[in-house]
């Protein structure tokens, strides 16, 4: 079973989620984004990004680290935006790859550590660091990931 995740809300087109970060430092606008990247042996690729809305900037920051001491439960409601997402678009793939690679590499633990619940959902590729796309394999370190819902 994958964690509970936060409340969201989602816009039209079923591409940009928001939901709000909880904790000690109050309380934190998320924006998630399927941004369509292209099309390939009729796959339409998407890139999964998020972060914090900056109300003084009006933009969305993947840098930020705001230490909502919630990050469990941002990356559940993340998890749950993708499923959706892909229901509504089946022919996707949805590349998912941090801001640093300390990010990446703390998705990567993650899908570890739900790998069995996420496989029957879906499937996942990574991404060497010489740029090919191979099986997931726990273990072996990713420079990204992308993913498939089953049908």
């Amino acid at each position: 079973m994958l964690p509970e995740g936060y409340e969201y809300r989602r816009g039209r087109g079923f591409r940009q989620y928001e939901f709000y970060s909880e904790g000690p430092r109050g309380r934190i606008l998320k924006i998630i984004m399927y941004s369509y990247l292209g099309t390939d042996n009729g796959w339409n690729y998407y890139n999964l990004g998020f972060g914090d809305f900056d109300p003084l900037e009006k933009k969305i920051s993947d840098l930020t680290v705001s230490n909502n001491l919630d990050r469990d439960k941002i990356l559940a409601t993340v998890a749950a935006t993708a499923l959706e997402f892909s229901k509504w678009h089946p022919s996707c793939k949805i590349v998912i790859k941090g801001s640093t690679p300390a990010r990446t590499r703390l998705y990567q633990m993650k899908i570890c550590s739900h790998y069995s619940n996420i496989i029957e959902l879906f499937d996942i590729q990574g991404l060497t660091k010489e740029g090919e796309l191979v099986p997931f394999r726990e273990g072996e370190n990713f420079d990204g990931f992308i993913i498939e819902r089953k049908s």
